[in-house]
């Protein structure tokens, strides 16, 4: 066991599949890793040292959690999180139990999607034009003076909850009211609908600068098929968007964290490169989920950024060298999304898995499940991951997958 295994432990809110990443990279950095989780069944229990059953959006349970365990166990040095929009309970549990973190009013701006657009706007920080709802009708007024098409969603989701594309084809007041109910707080904004290709980021914040190894394109090719829900379907790597404009996109990035107040730490952002540049759609002050942070990015370019936010978090400096590409691999992760209904067979997972191209394959549902509508990213049926030579060959080994995989529902 090396020395860091024995002084240095850190805490894991989550322990889903979303969050194995974080924690094996933990491990594999020799630290004792403390994960915590409503879900008595999560599956990051069976790989931390220790764990505990614990909501990890109960700041009160998580406060009495990290005394009694500081108290009985050991010290805890870094609070961390991947893949769950609870950057605030992170920053103040941390704040608590005095190890380094964001500005807790940072981590406050982020997990609120108004208050994050109205800092961008002091700052200015280029973003779409938006306005928190009063209601239905004020929705109407607005997309009567604006036109359409326009975006709503609740000020405090993720995972595309809430979130629709208004067209001319729809039920204003219908969509408000669904948009409405997702919200956590009741609240809903509107926003202008932002044209051109998209860009997820992940960027390490060190001492002011940003170094941004996560760079992909998204993917929105099904947004006809699920109108008027906005889903994303994966993304690509490497971007299309390079060159001045990818230097345009990070600079973008770098400004919003500065606006932020946050000089140390993790920033993940969604770009829009518009015809006049790029704009954010939003940001978050967490690391990526899925398949981000854990394959896209380590497979296609040879990091493992994740390695660097925990060494901040500990309060360390980060290797930044090995934030440095050192192989150049197209890689794509795509999701299922068969029809709803009762799954009654699923046929072609051998032969996908047979590829040494396809890196993963995960089937979240078996034959008797029923397979919900598609509403937003919690929706989805299961996910690959493939990689080729070049976007061309990724492209047919995308839809060789696709066609492989047969899913029948009734």
């Amino acid at each position: 066991m090396s020395l860091a295994k024995c002084h240095k432990t850190v805490l894991l809110l989550g322990g889903s599949r979303d969050q194995l990443f974080l924690i094996k990279t933990a491990n594999k950095m020799g630290l004792h890793t403390v994960v915590v989780d409503a879900n008595p069944a999560s599956p990051g229990f069976a790989i931390a040292d220790d764990y505990a059953v614990v909501s990890t959006m109960d700041l009160g349970a998580l406060k009495a959690f990290v005394d009694d365990y500081q108290e009985q166990q050991r010290k805890i040095d870094a609070v961390c999180v991947m893949g769950s929009d609870i950057s605030q309970y992170v920053a103040q549990l941390a704040e608590h139990i005095q190890v380094p973190h964001i500005p807790i009013e940072a981590a406050m701006i982020t997990t609120n999607k108004l208050k994050m657009k109205q800092c961008f706007e002091r700052h200015g920080v280029a973003i779409p034009w938006f306005c928190l709802l009063e209601n239905a009708e004020h929705l109407a007024d607005i997309a009567a003076k604006r036109g359409l098409p326009l975006i709503i969603k609740p000020l405090d989701r993720s995972g595309a909850r809430g979130v629709f594309l208004l067209t001319q084809d729809s039920d204003l007041s219908a969509l408000y009211d669904k948009a409405k109910r997702e919200s956590f707080a009741g609240d809903v904004m509107v926003e202008e609908y932002l044209a051109g290709p998209q860009i997820s980021t992940e960027t390490i914040m060190y001492r002011g600068q940003a170094y941004t190894p996560g760079y992909v394109d998204r993917n929105y090719e099904m947004l006809t098929r699920f109108a008027p829900n906005i889903i994303e379907n994966g993304g690509w790597q490497p971007s299309l968007i390079q060159g001045e404009k990818r230097a345009k996109v990070e600079a973008l990035i770098e400004q919003a964290a500065l606006a932020l107040g946050l000089t140390d730490g993790v920033i993940k952002g969604d770009i829009v490169y518009t015809d006049v540049g790029p704009k954010i759609i939003e940001v978050a002050t967490r690391l990526s989920g899925g398949d981000f942070s854990e394959s896209l990015v380590p497979l296609g370019l040879g990091i493992n950024y994740v390695e660097a936010a925990l060494k901040i978090a500990l309060g360390e400096p980060p290797e930044l060298e090995k934030l440095t590409p050192v192989i150049d691999q197209a890689v794509a992760n795509r999701y299922f999304f068969p029809k709803p209904g009762k799954v009654t067979s699923i046929s072609g997972i051998e032969a996908i898995q047979a590829e040494d191209f396809v890196k993963k394959l995960e089937i979240w549902y078996q034959v008797g499940d029923v397979v919900p509508e598609t509403t937003s990213h919690a929706s989805r049926f299961g996910v690959f991951i493939v990689t080729a030579d070049d976007r061309q060959q990724l492209e047919q080994r995308v839809k060789w997958v696709y066609d492989t995989l047969k899913v029948t529902t009734l």
